[in-house]
């Protein structure tokens, strides 16, 4: 038991670090490996920066990597009510109002699905009521998606972004470990396989 223990703990010293994608034009991306098992996730694309971080450990072959649990959802509903008029209007809040107009509603009715972006007031405005799903996307997270079941009654909301509304999640994401790199594909490109180059 000591030994098996043993070959453990220096299989994860040999690969602590920090870790950067190559191939990728204009993304600097990686990982970074604490010796206490923990791990935060870096991408950088233009203005865009996203992070991630939890536990990873090593099995076999592969550096595995979890976060807490995904929330269900990264907007909340904090309105929903009968406005007289024929519309359905959607009100996006956030302090950062900037980035309001980088939201996207899909509105669902009984024979159709009705796709608009939010204004720079975070105001999205259909000219039909009675939808009974409403999903939000945020452009700079496009993996999620937020689906909302709704009373075909109602044609006012508001909703809000949660905190979690850019955070990178892992369930047992896996790179293979190759004499000091990493081998696998990274959470926010195409379905590529890359090469993650230990820093020095």
């Amino acid at each position: 038991m000591t030994i098996i223990l043993c070959l453990r703990i220096n299989a994860q010293e040999q690969i602590e670090g920090e870790y950067y994608l190559h191939g990728a034009m204009e993304v600097a991306t990686g990982f970074l490996l604490k010796p206490d098992s923990t791990f935060q996730f870096f991408f950088s694309y233009g203005a865009l920066d996203r992070e991630g971080s939890g536990k990873w450990f090593v099995k076999g072959k592969e550096v595995f990597f979890n976060s807490r649990p995904k929330p269900e959802l990264d907007f909340a509903i904090i309105k929903a009510a009968v406005a007289d008029n024929n519309f359905t209007i959607l009100k996006i809040l956030d302090s950062n109002k900037i980035i309001l107009r980088y939201v996207f509603a899909f509105l669902k009715y009984p024979d159709t699905t009705i796709e608009e972006q939010a204004n720079e007031e975070g105001e999205i405005k259909v000219n039909r009521k009675g939808a009974k799903e409403i999903s939000l996307v945020f452009e700079f997270s496009p993996e999620k998606i937020s689906n909302f079941q709704v009373n075909k009654d109602n044609n006012y909301y508001e909703f809000k972004m949660e905190p979690s509304i850019m955070e990178v999640f892992f369930e047992n994401f896996h790179l293979q470990i190759e004499s000091g790199t990493f081998k696998g594909k990274n959470p926010l490109l195409d379905d590529k396989e890359y090469k993650y180059e230990k820093s020095n």
